[in-house]
This record gives structure tokens, sequence and C-alpha cells, in this order.
């Protein structure tokens, strides 16, 4: 109703169900109901594509239009290359998309919380299963190995489907509806353990503008456990025990890993 006459508006897909492709001639937007607070500091940053306006609805949702840009997700292979390690150096080192969380009122997920919300969920959905309780257990005894003070802004999705690359080769990290203020372990943990061969962490991490030392590697591997139950717990909500099972598997891995070391 806003957009004017003319505008063909069609769903975008994803999970929410809230995001959709505006056209016009060859006029294109990609709209989103109550999208990110802080997309205006993304964009502005040049992290997300650019934002053109901002809409206060009656019912008080507020719709955003962004620039829509013609590109590809990136393939699990290309989360190798520098230029990722680069864009998310520059989002974890930005003091503005910081002091902007900060200011919405975020308070930092910090290990403490992670272990309190897991625990919360399992007696919510009444789970009683002995490898997610190992996994709560390591968890619970390395609280203190694992603490750190230096937060970032973490986006805690970095799947490569979130990745846009344009067709000047300009790279985009998009759907910022989950980010949070953590140790950047957390998006680091699940980038590498996802993407990268072990063999390879050493330079990635250089290139993302670190060393990879011991406390790094023991704060990656925490928060890539204390992620792995949440999804099990995710799919258990929703009754699909194949995927249940699946991620189970990979828990006992990654806690053998653990009694290996």
């Amino acid at each position: 109703m806003f957009l004017g006459d003319g505008w063909k508006v069609e769903p975008a897909g994803g999970a929410t169900g809230e995001a959709y492709i505006a056209q016009q001639g060859d006029q294109k937007v990609f709209l989103k109901r109550n999208s990110s607070p802080f997309l205006a500091v993304l964009s502005a940053e040049g992290i997300v594509p650019k934002l053109l306006w901002t809409k206060r609805l009656e019912n008080g949702d507020v719709v955003t239009a962004q620039r829509w840009v013609k590109g590809r997700e990136l393939k699990a292979y290309e989360m190798k290359e520098r230029k990722v390690a680069e864009l998310l150096a520059k989002i974890h080192g930005s003091s503005e998309l910081l002091d902007m969380f900060k200011r919405i009122g975020n308070e930092p997920l910090s290990p403490e919380v992670i272990v309190d919300n897991l625990r919360v969920q399992l007696q919510l959905n009444q789970v009683e299963d002995d490898i997610i309780e190992t996994g709560m257990a390591f968890l619970a005894s390395q609280l203190n190995d694992v603490s750190y003070d230096h937060y970032v802004v973490c986006h805690c999705d970095i799947n490569h489907n979130n990745w846009i690359q344009d067709e000047e080769e300009q790279l985009y990290l998009i759907d910022w509806d989950g980010a949070t203020v953590a140790d950047p372990a957390l998006d680091l943990g699940l980038l590498l353990y996802s993407y990268i061969p072990p063999e390879e962490w050493e330079d990635w991490i250089k290139e993302y503008g670190l060393l990879l030392g011991e406390s790094l590697r023991e704060r990656m591997h925490w928060y890539v456990v204390s992620q792995t139950i949440s999804v099990i717990l995710w799919h258990y909500e929703r009754k699909q025990f194949n995927e249940v099972d699946k991620f189970k598997e990979y828990l006992h891995s990654l806690l053998i890993e653990d009694y290996k070391e």
C-alpha cells in the first residue's frame, strides 16, 4: 500500500516469512518487516546491502527497504577465502555496531547465560539423555577456562547461505535477526568447525587478524559444543528425531575429541 501503484510484491522465502521482494519495472527492492534494529549501522559499514528507507506502519511494525543485490550465496568451499575472514574481522572489530547494540539494552551472551538457558530448555522439554548430559557437564566444568571479557557483536549464524556476493564481488553477510554480543570465538568456532580443515585453521585465523592460541582453541570448542546441544534441542522440540540423532553423533565426536586432549 505504501509503495504506490504498479509494484508487485512477492515473498522472498526464509524461516520468518517476513521478507519480500518488490518490483516495478526495472526497480527492485528487498523489503523486511521488523528487521534488525541496527540495520542502518550495518548498511553504513557496507556489511549488508544499502538501506534505502524505513517506514513504521499503523500497527507498530517497521518495514525496511534495501537495495536489491544481484548476486549469489557463497559455496561451502568458498568460506576458506580471505575475504570471509576479513569481513568477519571487520564485523567483530566494529565499535559502532557494539555501541548500537549496547544502546538498545542487550546484555552480553556469557558462557554462564548459555549454560543456564540450555538447562531451562532441557527441563521444559523433559529431555533426559546421557550424551547431552555429558555435554552439559563438560560445559559447566570449563566455565572458568572460557571466561573472556572482550565482547563483540556476533552474527551467530555464519552458514554459507548467509554470505552473499554481488556481481562486483562485494561480499555481504545478511540475516542479522539472531545477532548478539558475545565472545568472537562463538562465530569463529562455528565457522572453522563447519568449513575449514583443522590443518588450515592457523592460516585462516591469521587472515582474520589473530594468532591461534590455546585459549582461542578451547573457547571455540566450548561454543561449538554448546551450539550443538542447542541445535539438538531445536530439532527435539520439532520432533525431528533423525536430525536429533545426527547431531547427537556429532556431539559425541566433539566430546571424544576433548577427552583425547
